[in-house]
């Protein structure tokens, strides 16, 4: 998968780290004591991250105009902001080592600071960031051994399943899910990472589902997110031919699902995880 380059710890892009040429968001003025105070008192328990400082903090890029998002609305802000940060994570947005706080990324979505601190937790629990006390969040440093443990532990899961499938799915059932291979090639040309990772998750998701297992298909789209992270000391981002590539791969693995043919459903799926 693509990767984005590594940050010092003041926001400054390494050597050989391409730009991301983005407009950058100001950082706001420190809030009064009085706004402090309230901000504190409206969190859940009145616990949290509290107090993180912006004003050493690097510059957030806001979304390159392929993957911007719609304007936040009222309902379920969190949900959206999860979203919304997950997509910038993993189109190298928000970069690995680098600390954000919830005040300067809720200026940058319109919203306050607290849907971005329940949405940042919710990604330190999946892994993606660790809080800092005081400052507000990192982002997870991951490096090429990590992807390639996640990739053997998706073949361990899924190649067993999809070869079952492959004996006992009528071949008119993938002709079903060929729309969405196609939304992936699709997505793919558009050069966009962030949403070609949703269309290459939901593709996986729907061959999974066949299985008739939730928990399975639960276990394997955290484990497919995971593998979609940025790793440090990796390029920013892959070439539209090598994601093209990667999504023509799911209409040869429907071919090869439709025709029972064991060999090429293995290999393909294995190749497919190492190359992700």
């Amino acid at each position: 998968m693509e990767q984005a380059g590594p940050r010092s710890a003041h926001g400054s892009a390494g050597a050989g780290t391409p730009d991301i040429r983005t407009e950058a968001v100001r950082v706001p003025a420190q809030p009064q004591a009085a706004d402090v105070d309230r901000e504190r008192h409206a969190a859940p328990g009145g616990t949290g991250v509290r107090g993180e400082h912006t004003h050493s903090e690097a510059p957030i890029p806001r979304p390159r105009a392929e993957s911007a998002r719609p304007v936040v609305q009222r309902a379920s802000v969190r949900g959206q902001i999860l979203d919304a940060l997950r997509a910038a994570l993993v189109a190298g947005e928000l970069a690995p080592g680098e600390v954000y706080s919830a005040p300067v990324l809720g200026e940058r979505f319109g919203v306050s600071a607290t849907p971005v601190r329940e949405a940042m937790q919710q990604l330190a629990l999946e892994g993606a960031v660790e809080v800092v006390p005081n400052r507000g969040f990192r982002v997870v440093e991951r490096g090429t051994r990590e992807l390639a443990e996640l990739a053997e532990i998706r073949a361990l899961i899924e190649v067993p399943v999809m070869l079952r499938l492959a004996r006992t799915v009528p071949a008119a059932r993938w002709a079903e899910l060929r729309p969405l291979a196609d939304a992936t090639v699709r997505a793919a040309s558009l050069g966009c990472r962030a949403t070609y990772a949703e269309s290459d998750r939901a593709f996986h998701r729907a061959v999974l589902a066949l299985a008739g297992n939730s928990q399975l298909v639960r276990i394997a789209d955290d484990l497919h997110r995971r593998a979609q992270w940025p790793l440090v000391g990796g390029p920013a981002t892959r070439g539209r031919a090598d994601l093209v590539a990667d999504a023509a791969e799911h209409t040869a693995l429907l071919e090869a699902l439709a025709a029972q043919d064991l060999p090429v459903v293995q290999s393909l799926v294995r190749e497919h995880f190492a190359g992700a």
